[in-house]
């Protein structure tokens, strides 16, 4: 690969550590957009990547079946016209490949390859009190000296993996749809198993099933589920949206969720319950994320409402599946509708009507261990599979971060302290670890509930921001107030608490993880609500963050 023999190549092998202004870790959409705002302002700056070009999420997500569950057009950075309608999309949802290649068109329009190190894995960063810099350490043994360092490492990029016994005694072929390989993977005449049905699951099997021999799904949590519906763009779509552009520049940012539509069909209780079905089969047929972000705010703190919005998805699904065992293991029945990340299918449900498609509930016979032919459930019951593919999550949020030995003041590690009690400030900070600015991190909108370009633009503008704040008035040091920490915490708590998504488990409150303390990890007051906030933090003079 091209980028492997990049000319940063042969800084990495130099023993003095490299210094900069400032290093990025992640080369996805919001690094890329980091090191380009922070190049602008003259900085010396470089963006780390363990992968070997640049994609982020859309680099390792190459599973069969990825794709946008974001509207194209909004999928996007809004900073530059020349940029956004430099790019055509092909489609309303496009596959990871075109989203690849669009990222690829970005890295290289902003030129922002030759500040990129690529296959360079950052292992640990330790702030140094005396000179109010950051040692940060690869796994290639380079150093690096910093004055700020910037996480843009994604929300969902720490999968889980290794969650059964005896994964490395299988005899077949496994792999995890966040580590696919680029090459690709036969499955003609293969038993394969997939085990996961949440967003990446579904997406796999749907496309899968009708190229194997046997396709066997490991279902312990049903997921709600929408339909996608996905036109071809011709040119003259193409020209319709990048007409909106400033439109949607304008008025995305300051939405509920960050996308183009929002909650404007006024209150439930205002509705009778023919115009609420009315609303409901609308915005069921515009096939995308509508229902679950821009229907009735209400189905998030509503019980009442959350009720009949989740029997109307139910209806659905019970019409697509007929079978009443189908139906019993593949919709939800113990918690509300838009609590979970909610999936978009085109062919999930019909999937399993396919007589080389089964089912298998691991709800009360769990996994017991990977054997050496297949799956072994707790009962005893042997499953013998040729690929395994595991659509198991991520621990969200934090893993990423965690998984990096990052250290304050005082030696204090984040891996610890987030492992009693999940506290940042605004997603951007965390108190004790000075110099140090999070995108995608948690008790922000941009850890989930969002459009994640809108939400990664938003913060990597802020910090951009805060950066030049201090360079203009000759400060060294930002650390954010553990006062100011605590009431964001508060406020964070207090709205989340107000909602149903508190009182169920998913990888949303960290339930997923075996004893990850247990916090709503995205900030649900609201995508716009949230900017205004910062924007508020920033215009007084960024209050609530100590500089020196």
């Amino acid at each position: 690969m091209s980028v492997v023999t990049s000319p940063l190549r042969a800084l990495v092998s130099s023993d003095a550590p490299l210094s900069l202004d400032a290093a990025v870790i992640g080369a996805g959409v919001a690094g890329l957009y980091q090191l380009h705002l922070l190049r602008e302002q003259g900085l010396t700056v470089r963006a780390f990547d363990t992968a070997s070009d640049v994609g982020g999420t859309w680099y390792w997500n190459r599973y069969p079946g990825a794709r946008f569950d974001s509207e194209a057009y909004i999928y996007q950075y809004l900073f530059s016209e020349e940029l956004y309608k430099g790019w055509s999309w092909s489609e309303k949802f496009p596959a990871q490949p075109e989203i690849e290649r669009w990222l690829h068109y970005v890295a290289d329009r902003l030129d922002l390859r030759k500040d990129i190190q690529f296959e360079t894995t950052i292992t640990a960063a330790h702030f140094d009190e005396a000179t109010g810099r950051w040692r940060i350490e690869t796994d290639r043994g380079q150093v690096i000296d910093a004055r700020f360092l910037i996480t843009c490492c994604g929300m969902l990029s720490a999968p889980l993996t290794g969650m059964f016994p005896g994964q490395d005694s299988f005899e077949g072929q496994v792999f995890h749809t966040a580590r696919w390989p680029k090459e690709p993977v036969d499955f003609s005449g293969k038993r394969v198993g997939v085990v996961g049905i949440g967003a990446t699951g579904i997406q796999v099997i749907q496309t899968i099933a009708d190229s194997v021999g046997h396709l066997s799904v490991f279902v312990r949590t049903p997921q709600y589920v929408l339909p996608m519906k996905n036109p071809t763009y011709t040119p003259a779509d193409q020209e319709a949206y990048k007409a909106k552009f400033h439109a949607l520049a304008a008025h995305i940012p300051h939405t509920f969720s960050g996308f183009e539509y929002d909650f404007e069909n006024g209150a439930w209780a205002d509705k009778t319950p023919a115009e609420r079905r009315a609303i409901l089969e609308a915005v069921w047929e515009d096939g995308s994320l509508k229902l679950w972000l821009a229907s009735f705010a209400e189905m998030f703190f509503d019980e009442g409402v959350s009720a009949e919005i989740s029997e109307f998805v139910r209806g659905k699904m019970r019409a697509e599946l007929k079978d009443p065992a189908l139906c019993d293991a593949l919709i939800p029945t113990d918690y509300g509708f838009g609590t979970h990340r909610v999936p978009l299918e085109r062919g999930f449900l019909k999937a399993f009507h396919r007589p080389n498609v089964s089912l298998v509930s691991v709800k009360d016979n769990p996994i017991a261990a990977i054997t050496p032919t297949g799956l072994r459930l707790a009962d005893g019951t042997e499953h013998r599979l040729d690929i395994l593919i595991l659509a198991t999550g991520f621990d969200a949020g934090t893993g990423a971060l965690t998984r990096i030995d990052i250290r304050g003041r005082g030696g204090r590690s984040l891996k610890e302290e987030w492992g009693r009690d999940i506290r940042t400030t605004m997603g951007v900070q965390v108190h004790g670890y000075p110099n140090l600015f999070t995108t995608a991190a948690p008790l922000a909108p941009s850890a989930a509930l969002c459009n994640m370009t809108t939400c990664l633009q938003q913060q990597a503008e802020w910090i951009a921001g805060c950066i030049a704040y201090m360079r203009r008035r000759d400060l060294q040091i930002v650390e954010a107030d553990e006062t100011f920490q605590d009431q964001w915490v508060a406020h964070h708590d207090e709205i989340a608490a107000a909602t149903l998504v508190t009182k169920t488990n998913s990888w949303y409150m960290g339930s997923n993880v075996e004893g990850k303390p247990r916090r709503l990890l995205s900030y649900i007051g609201g995508v716009g609500t949230y900017r205004q906030k910062c924007d508020e933090v920033a215009a007084g003079g960024y209050a609530g963050f100590n500089f020196r």
